[in-house]
């Protein structure tokens, strides 16, 4: 698994961080693209200076006579980009084409930054992951240890063994880790 974005920079602690936003006052917003042009999209959004987000995961698809490994967007359809709410940036995101409209009620709905990083974390440690139906009720718990130490999720159980869901509630996609082994905390 990999991911296509800027450099991170993570501004000092403002006690905003668990709504989604960083100190100079940017958030996140779910960007609805055209179907595959999620990579191009997100290329273009950086050459304009916006940071965005697009993780990827490697699959292996197979045709008639060959058999490749190929990079596909974990949620189809969609590039996180991180922006001012009002700033000129939102007009320059909807001017690139492809670009349908950002996710949410009017301007669109920010993500919290605790959400693009939990997904980050799992896309970097390259844990085996299963998409689940998006969950909202369920305890929030947080883990303790670990590779994904401080990750937070919904703590399900399915078929007796322990699963974490973190959810991305803009987009209402979610995904399923399993944390046998791991150490956790209720929220």
């Amino acid at each position: 698994m990999s991911a296509a974005y800027q450099p991170w920079s993570y501004p000092a602690s403002s006690g905003n961080d668990s709504v989604g936003v960083s100190a100079g006052g940017e958030e996140w917003f779910a960007v609805q693209t055209r179907a595959r042009h999620e990579k191009v999209i997100a290329q273009r959004l950086c050459y304009k200076g916006i940071t965005t987000f697009l993780p990827l995961v490697r699959e292996v698809r197979g045709w008639s006579d060959r058999k490749k490994l190929v990079e596909l967007p974990l949620f189809s359809c969609y590039v996180f980009a991180k922006l001012l709410p009002a700033g000129p940036d939102r007009l320059r995101t909807l001017q690139v084409d492809g670009v349908l409209s950002f996710v949410g009620s009017g301007f669109g709905t920010p993500i919290p930054e605790n959400q693009i990083d939990a997904v980050r974390k799992l896309v970097e440690e390259e844990l085996p992951y299963s998409f689940c139906p998006f969950l909202k009720i369920g305890q929030r718990v947080r883990i303790r240890s670990g590779a994904l130490d401080g990750v937070e999720g919904i703590l399900i159980a399915r078929s007796g063994e322990r699963t974490l869901v973190v959810s991305i509630d803009a987009i209402q996609r979610s995904l399923a880790v399993r944390i046998e082994g791991y150490n956790v905390e209720s929220v």
